[in-house]
């Protein structure tokens, strides 16, 4: 199946223990646990009530995000879908690559020019057509540790 431009979602559906059932419009199906994501993010926070969370709707016909209305918080697919390729990353070296995307909210040009490479070889790694190398996963934690230093 050929992937999308850009992520949307089809469906949603809230599961227990804060996890998302997320159905993306190319077929791809991902269980997201929310609670790394509350950790992360304090302004999360406030979803880590069942009741609230159990609230999350998909507004019918666009699929662009998750919302939880009453606390005007909007998720966009393309965040989760990010999220979702990090926690369900087959090995290390891409769950660090996606974590650190999604930990940045870095687009596929900004991951590239921060990591020296093509938007192509980025966007090849997280899709899955070429295994994220190595060195690749440690320089991520460089990038990270320089933007650290220098905040």
């Amino acid at each position: 199946m050929a992937r999308m431009k850009r992520a949307r979602l089809a469906g949603i559906e809230v599961l227990a223990e804060f996890r998302m059932r997320l159905v993306f419009v190319d077929g791809e199906v991902f269980t997201l646990d929310f609670k790394p994501l509350f950790d992360e993010s304090p302004g999360l926070m406030c979803l880590s009530d069942p009741e609230i969370f159990a609230t999350a709707t998909l507004i019918e016909g666009e699929g662009w995000t998750v919302e939880w209305p009453a606390l005007d918080i909007q998720i966009g697919a393309d965040t989760l879908w990010l999220d979702a390729q990090a926690q369900n990353a087959a090995d290390e070296n891409t769950r660090i690559f996606a974590q650190w995307r999604a930990r940045h909210g870095l687009s596929l040009s900004q991951a590239a020019q921060a990591l020296g490479m093509t938007s192509r070889t980025i966007s090849a790694y997280g899709t899955g057509a070429r295994p994220v190398p190595r060195y690749i996963a440690l320089a991520c934690k460089g990038w990270e540790a320089e933007h650290r230093r220098a905040a």
